[in-house]
């Protein structure tokens, strides 16, 4: 039996889109690596939009939550969507529960209060200009940098120094977390560690941009492949451990970064919509396929 597996995207990942994103090239070849690990198994991969009608969308046995990347301006509409599919009988990968937990950055609280390594995070309803003002006492630090608490991609994301701090009438607009600036985001980068079905998959270290700090490629951020100390992968390991699931994701990216005294702490456990950067993991399209084959039995 032939199983068809959706890969939902979104109006500005889709081929041929007129609104189609510039980094809308990881789309490409994030479905190229799935579709060629699923080559050997008797299945159809299709790309579609998670606005779709949702009888367009629940023919399928399993949906893999892709590059949904404007999720974060309709996140209720988007977990409604997901609750939709999984109540007609497609499995959607990484499912709603873990959706709902991993959308607001407020999770990172619980994984430190399960022992994670943490950047040290001023939480907030909606930063001011005299929150920021007081982050820089708080973190005894000249730079800080604020985050949508529902965000990605560095989109909406603000970095003040105490030199150029933000006017006296800005505001987020929304809930936040304000933390200091990590100088290793620019002198070394940030790690990502890719898992698949709990496996260790491959990893990579993201570097920015001369003069930015932002190590996506929407800001000319690059990335390098490398191979991990152990104790670095056992790290990520224990954080995808401390996740309050019954099972291990599909798929997970661990972002960390070096604080001052030499450990990696946690930037995002990142399991929603997560470039998996196949350029760097050769094996990623086969491990997945086949962690797929093993949900659908």
């Amino acid at each position: 039996m032939t199983r068809k597996i959706a890969f939902l995207a979104c109006a500005g990942t889709l081929p041929g889109s007129p609104t189609r994103r510039a980094d809308a090239f990881e789309h490409d070849v994030q479905v190229a690596a799935l579709r060629s690990g699923l080559a050997g198994m008797d299945a159809t991969l299709t790309e579609i939009d998670w606005r779709a009608p949702l009888d367009a969308l629940t023919g399928f046995d399993l949906a893999v939550l892709g590059t949904v990347w404007d999720y974060t301006d309709h996140p209720a509409e988007f977990l409604a969507r997901l609750e939709a599919l999984e109540a007609a009988g497609v499995m959607v990968c990484n499912p709603a529960e873990i959706v709902r937990w991993n959308a607001d950055k407020g999770y990172l609280r619980e994984l430190e209060e399960a022992g994670a390594p943490s950047i040290p995070t001023l939480w907030a309803d909606d930063p001011g200009a005299d929150d920021i003002l007081r982050a820089f006492d708080h973190f005894d630090t000249d730079r800080v940098v604020v985050k949508r608490r529902v965000g990605a991609g560095a989109v909406g994301q603000f970095s003040f120094t105490r030199a150029d701090p933000p006017a006296a009438d800005w505001r987020l607009g929304q809930a936040g977390m304000i933390q200091p600036f990590l100088p290793a985001i620019q002198s070394e980068g940030e790690y990502s560690l890719i898992f698949i079905d709990g496996q260790f998959c491959h990893a990579l270290l993201k570097q920015a941009a001369d003069g930015d700090y932002r190590i996506q490629s929407l800001y000319g951020g690059r990335e390098v492949a490398l191979e991990p100390d152990p104790a670095d992968i056992s790290q990520a390991a224990q954080v995808l451990a401390m996740l309050p699931f019954g099972q291990a994701p599909l798929y997970a990216r661990i972002d960390m970064v070096r604080l001052p005294d030499g450990q990696l702490a946690l930037i995002e456990a990142e399991l929603i919509e997560p470039y998996l950067y196949p350029r760097q993991g050769p094996r990623l399209g086969e491990m997945l396929a086949a962690a797929i084959r093993r949900r659908l039995g």
